[in-house]
Parts: C-alpha cells; structure tokens; sequence
C-alpha cells in the first residue's frame, strides 16, 4: 500500500489552539493545522465534507514534506502542529514523520481525529502525538452504524488506550445532533463512561451542530441542549466542561474544580482571563489544573490565518 496523499495537503492555517479543541493544552499558543483528503468514516453530518469525501487529486494542492512543515511552524511561532480537517490516521505515515521533524524543532503534534482505528496501528500512531482531541459522535452502537458507517468500540478502545498507556493529553469532543444522539440519557450514559474509564479531569466539549453535507434536514442543536449536556457532565463528576460552535463564554471558560474561580476566561477562541501559576495552579487555592501549561499565553487573535509554506523560503 502507498500513501499518495504524502507531502500534499489541502492547505495551511494558523489557528488558535482552542480551535481544536483543546483548551487544557498550551492555551492561548497558535497551531499550524493541515489535513489532506479523505476519511475512514462517513458521517453523514461531516462538516468537511469538501475534503473528507474529496477524490484527493482534486484538493491536494499544497506541497510541503516533514521538514518544511517543522521549521515552517517554528518560524510562524506555532506551538504545535496540528493533523486536522480530515482524520489523520488514513495518512498516518505522513502524519507520523512530520512529528518526528516537529519534535526535533521543539514543536509538539497534535491529532484532532475520531479514534477509529486498530490496535497495531493506535501504537505507532500515537507513540509520536503530544496531544489529541477525540470525536467521540456519539455513544451508541446504532448511532456509530447509521449516520457514521462505523462501529463504536475502537473510539472507546482508543479513549482508554490513550488514558492507560500514553502521556497524550487526551480531551474528547461531542457534537450533538437533535433527535440523533442528544438525549439525556445518552449523555448521562456517556460522561458516566468517561469518568470511569479515564478519570474526572479529562475536558469534554459539546458542541453544536449546524444542518451539513446529508443531514441538511436538521435543525441546529438548540443552546439549551448544550447547557444540558454540560451540566450533566458536571453532574456526573467531570471537571471540565465546556460548549462549543455557538458563542457562549461563561460555558466555554475554565473553573477552578475545588473554589470555582475563573482560571480561563474565553471569548469564542480569545483567551480573555488567565488565574493560573506558571505550573497550572489556582491562584486561589492552589488547586492543580489538569494539563499542559506554559505560563500565562500573550494576546490571542482567533482568526484563522492561511499559510503559504513557500513564500517563508523554505523549499520541499
């Protein structure tokens, strides 16, 4: 088997970490994000249907190997590269290589992906990831076999796998789809799940569905369901959790587990507060926040900004 995608990409951007998501994650550092065309699942909700389900000849438009990719998100101030868009395991050998050139520069990796994917393969892929958000879209075998001709027990596999065996930071994603995997029930069953298997501290994001690619027949996932969603997972025991794809800051910001004080502010994806110690504690009671900190992050801009690797002299 050859991977034609390597070296090819349908494009660069800057991106605000908290993009990702990952808001426990070097906050407030710019990512440098590419993915390349296709995808493992077929989710009928995708909302990068213009690359997941591209013929790859007619979105690889930008050329750039491993060691360009490193230096090029040194140069740019990126904290991280980030494999994204599409899922990075169907270019993992790409994926994989670039990495290994990131860590030579002091750049980390970043995976943004769904977790579907084998055991042999989850260990070479994941033994070079820094960092990764798992979409876990839903939590019922039925949901994973309809709407994502999938199955849901190797994203759980995987979910464990990084929580047992890894030092990945590891923050799992929902997006919460009206009438399809939004009941309370579901979400009560799934953030039960996730306290069990991978701990209290794990960040989870709900976020919001927009009508796309075949579920055009939808309607938005109303605020109320988030808040819902949200307060269940508190409920259940989760430190961290937040609402995504809407604009809602008290829900999208960091809180302290033990006094309740706001150690992240957050407007969409601008850090806006920061009432943490270098090393990731309260500032207020001295409680420890779960994840990986740098000290308090310069001004964020979240726009996403296109890159073209060429033009910062730094050749293939």
């Amino acid at each position: 088997m050859v991977l034609t995608a390597y070296g090819r990409s349908t494009g660069f951007y800057i991106d605000p970490i908290e993009k990702k998501p990952l808001h426990h994650f070097l906050p407030g550092s710019k990512v440098l994000s590419f993915g390349t065309a296709g995808c493992n699942l077929g989710c009928l909700f995708c909302q990068n249907w213009s690359i997941s389900k591209a013929r790859e000849l007619d979105r690889l438009s930008a050329v750039a190997f491993p060691e360009t990719i490193a230096h090029a998100a040194k140069e740019l101030g990126c904290s991280s590269v980030a494999f994204t868009y599409n899922d990075p395991v169907i270019f993992l050998e790409y994926a994989v290589d670039t990495a290994k050139a990131c860590h030579e520069v002091g750049v980390r990796s970043v995976a943004v992906t769904a977790g579907y994917i084998t055991e042999e393969a989850r260990k070479e892929f994941f033994r070079h990831i820094d960092a990764a958000n798992v979409d876990l879209k839903g939590f019922t075998e039925d949901f994973y076999h309809r709407i994502c001709s999938a199955h849901l027990q190797p994203v759980l596999d995987t979910l464990v796998y990084l929580h047992n065996e890894t030092n990945v930071w590891t923050e799992v994603t929902c997006l919460l789809i009206p009438g399809e995997n939004d009941s309370e029930e579901s979400i009560n069953r799934m953030t039960g799940w996730l306290v069990e298997h991978l701990g209290p501290s794990v960040p989870v994001h709900f976020t919001a569905f927009h009508p796309d690619w075949k579920m055009l027949d939808r309607q938005p996932t109303p605020l109320s369901t988030l808040y819902r969603a949200r307060s269940t997972a508190l409920h259940n025991g989760l430190h961290y959790a937040y609402v995504g794809n809407v604009f809602a800051p008290g829900e999208s910001s960091t809180y302290c587990h033990q006094c309740g004080v706001t150690l992240i502010g957050r407007e969409w994806f601008d850090v806006t507060t920061w009432n943490l110690t270098d090393d990731g504690h309260c500032r207020s009671c001295g409680a420890q926040c779960s994840g990986i900190f740098e000290g308090q992050p310069p001004a964020t801009n979240g726009r996403l900004m296109p890159v073209r690797i060429e033009t910062l002299g730094l050749r293939s």
